[in-house]
């Protein structure tokens, strides 16, 4: 069975390849679950009636590391354990011809309970990439235990790099935790992008899942933590149509820029701009320590929220790179 040193999920912890770092294998508990599951969600723990966490199938593992070479990012490093697969990095952006575009992909048709998805991504030195996925995300209904997806996403010095996967449709009874954690350094750009849909409108859902915890940390690279945004929404507790929530909306979308390339005042400006007078209701804010700027969307239904999602990031992207945000629709 395959070691891997073992990422830190809170701060303080050793870096993956330092001397002090614990070996641990792909596959354990240890490696692919999150340390501490809210309350929100442990409380669905249990053991399926059917194959448990940790059995083969349950665990999505997918490491991607990238490397600036002969003047262009290539993907140096990548292991894949199914379902989590990735289709080979194009360039497929005129305006960026040396920026690797990689779309990752599921064999597993979404998330069913008990599976444990874990995805690493490494960008070395000026390196530029831009992940996507295939198709939504889909959360099925759960009738034992939970799904979990963890996300690490590390920025090396003056990388620039774009995490934005299609929405999030959890099914009624569905149940999820995932944690996202950048790890950034000072000089790096990292540009991440979330979109949760209420369920399948054609079957009558919204928001009819059990529970959906949404955790993002920005770290620097010796653990300090610069931000924190935590989404828990449990329709059966507390309602998520209330004030604070979403307040009657059907879709929420949220966009963070962390990056050194210019001042988060600067970012937050050039994202309230590109929203303005969009028809969705929007909230703009620099991140804690000036590390960028973040934006939450609220909309009434899934193309209107990622429409406005789609300006803001291009609204990102033109101010750090000078370049608009291409089309890249899956056709």
């Amino acid at each position: 069975m395959a070691l891997v040193t073992q990422e830190p999920e809170t701060s303080g912890g050793t870096r993956p390849g330092s001397a002090t770092g614990r070996q641990v294998p792909r596959l354990s508990a240890a490696h692919h679950t999150p340390r501490r599951i809210p309350a929100e969600v442990a409380r669905y723990a249990s053991v399926p009636d059917t194959l448990p966490a940790g059995s083969a199938g349950r665990i999505g593992l997918l490491e991607l590391g990238f490397e600036r070479l002969q003047g262009r990012t290539e993907l140096v490093h990548r292991y894949e354990e199914s379902p989590l697969q990735i289709m080979h990095p194009l360039y497929v952006d005129p305006l960026r011809p040396k920026m690797a575009f990689t779309s990752m992909t599921s064999v597993g048709g979404g998330m069913v309970q008990a599976d444990r998805y874990r995805i690493d991504v490494c960008c070395g030195a000026e390196t530029e990439a831009h992940l996507t996925t295939q198709a939504a995300t889909e959360v099925h209904r759960m009738e034992h235990d939970y799904a979990t997806r963890l996300v690490n996403l590390r920025a090396g010095p003056d990388a620039y790099l774009e995490y934005l996967p299609d929405p999030l449709i959890p099914f009624r009874g569905a149940r999820l935790y995932q944690r996202t954690v950048i790890t950034a350094d000072p000089t790096a750009t990292v540009v991440i992008g979330e979109t949760v849909t209420p369920g399948r409108p054609a079957l009558g859902e919204h928001h009819v899942y059990d529970v959906l915890g949404l955790d993002l940390e920005v770290r620097r690279p010796d653990g300090r933590l610069l931000a924190l945004d935590t989404m828990r929404f449990c329709p059966d507790l507390h309602g998520v149509n209330g004030p604070g929530v979403l307040s009657g909306h059907a879709c929420v979308g949220s966009l963070f820029v962390v990056s050194g390339r210019c001042a988060a005042t600067v970012v937050a400006d050039a994202l309230h701009t590109a929203l303005d007078g969009r028809g969705v209701l929007h909230g703009v804010s620099v991140l804690p320590h000036d590390c960028g700027a973040w934006v939450r969307i609220l909309g009434d239904d899934a193309p209107a929220v990622a429409a406005a999602r789609h300006a803001a990031w291009d609204a990102a992207r033109r101010l750090l790179t000078g370049s608009p945000a291409p089309d890249l629709r899956h056709s």
